[in-house]
């Protein structure tokens, strides 16, 4: 499956149809092309490969020998999304079509249609990072770290991000059949999801029976959320809560402010992260006054989909002691993102800041290594708050989801 010679030849190729399309347009009409540019001029250093472009543009155009396909539109996204991945970057650098852009909003506000997951380009394959709460992919089991190697029988070998994603966009309520790949295994799978127009609740908790501990779940950092997890402490202390578990499992990240916001409801000083620029500068961004839970007992549920913002909360909390994360190493997507708007209504997601943790510790490619690390079998989905309102004591008690259970014990452990 994993043919990673053929995707390194796919990317370099996508690169050059796009930098040739460039050169094209460059020469057609100079005046136009400058809009896509930062500067007023194409740099000194790059007139060699503005002419390689062009000649690699020219030779494509005459020669290929489906010229239906040569689309132009088509082609300088996916060579735009090419150029994105060969900063190496991985899942979080990245291009966005205007659709995506409009996607991405809806998952800012809490709100988002399709299949509802997280992925990233990894040596020419689609990975899993994360399936969204109350998803279709999280209902139809799939999990962070597999692969989506087909789409309705379809290969999705050298295909990007993008035209994988119009694959699995469709209208609420139609079915799309996704061949999975684990890796851990070596085996793959069908599965059939029914997309759907997925309202995220982004805080939830549940009274776990017989324990007197909440579980609380940040599924993203949308618009609103400290807000919301504010509102839920207040709830837990009226209920007098002695003891939080806070699961940041599969969550994919979201907003830098929100982040903050909530991190800052856990402890009651200290910095929240720390942002490094291309320039080595250090900015050390502190937690905010007023918490509502710095001193109740906490234990962090982390996994291989926490990614991003979840692991600056996640860093912040392991660096300042205040609780034990659990779980298994944290996704690694540790830089600081800036959209560049492109004329056309496409953007350019660029890296342009480092996050670091209170202690220095770099995120980006390393990810976040938890105190206590136990591995949820892969036949075992996470057991969430939705789910807990109808579990007993004694069917909790029996749940295979062990790094829940791991968590439960050690705030037992804590008050003896």
């Amino acid at each position: 499956m994993h043919d990673r010679k053929l995707s390194k030849r796919c990317k370099l190729l996508t690169f050059l149809i796009f930098l040739a399309l460039s050169a094209l347009i460059f020469i057609l009409n100079q005046k136009n092309f400058r809009t896509y540019l930062p500067s007023k001029e194409i740099p000194p250093n790059a007139n060699y490969d503005f002419a390689l472009m062009a000649e690699a543009w020219n030779t494509i155009e005459k020669f290929y020998v489906d010229p239906n396909t040569l689309k132009t539109r088509p082609l300088t996204y996916g060579a735009i999304s090419g150029m994105i991945d060969s900063l190496g970057d991985c899942g979080h650098s990245t291009f966005l079509t205007p659709e995506m852009i409009k996607e991405q909003r809806k998952l800012i506000e809490g709100q988002f249609n399709g299949v509802g997951i997280e992925l990233i380009m990894e040596d020419g394959h689609a990975l899993i990072v994360a399936p969204l709460d109350g998803s279709p992919a999280k209902k139809a089991g799939l999990r962070s770290g597999e692969f989506i190697s087909g789409v309705d029988g379809k290969n999705l070998m050298g295909l990007n991000l993008i035209q994988i994603g119009k694959l699995l966009s469709g209208p609420s309520g139609t079915r799309v059949r996704l061949t999975i790949f684990n890796p851990a295994t070596h085996s793959s799978r069908e599965v059939t999801v029914i997309r759907a127009t997925i309202n995220v609740e982004n805080v939830r908790w549940k009274i776990l029976p017989g324990t007197g501990k909440a579980h609380l779940r940040i599924a993203a950092f949308s618009e609103g959320v400290t807000k919301n997890l504010r509102k839920a402490l207040k709830t837990n202390r009226q209920q007098r809560i002695r003891g939080i578990i806070l699961d940041l499992r599969d969550n994919p990240g979201g907003l830098l402010e929100e982040t903050v916001g909530c991190t800052s409801q856990f402890l009651g000083d200290g910095d929240a992260l720390i942002v490094k620029d291309a320039a080595g500068s250090i900015n050390k961004i502190p937690v905010k006054p007023g918490g509502k839970a710095i001193h109740i007992s906490l234990v962090v549920l982390v996994n291989g989909g926490t990614s991003s913002a979840a692991e600056i909360m996640a860093g912040a909390i392991q660096d300042a002691g205040r609780a034990k994360l659990v779980g298994k190493k944290t996704f690694g997507a540790g830089t600081v993102l800036r959209q560049f708007d492109l004329s056309d209504g496409s953007a350019l997601m660029l890296a342009v800041q480092e996050w670091l943790t209170p202690k220095g510790h770099s995120i980006w490619h390393r990810g976040i290594t938890p105190d206590i690390e136990v591995t949820l079998s892969e036949a075992v989905s996470p057991l969430l708050p939705d789910k807990e309102m109808v579990v007993t004591q004694s069917e909790l008690k029996a749940s295979r989801d062990i790094q829940l259970l791991t968590a439960i014990t050690l705030l037992a452990e804590e008050k003896k």
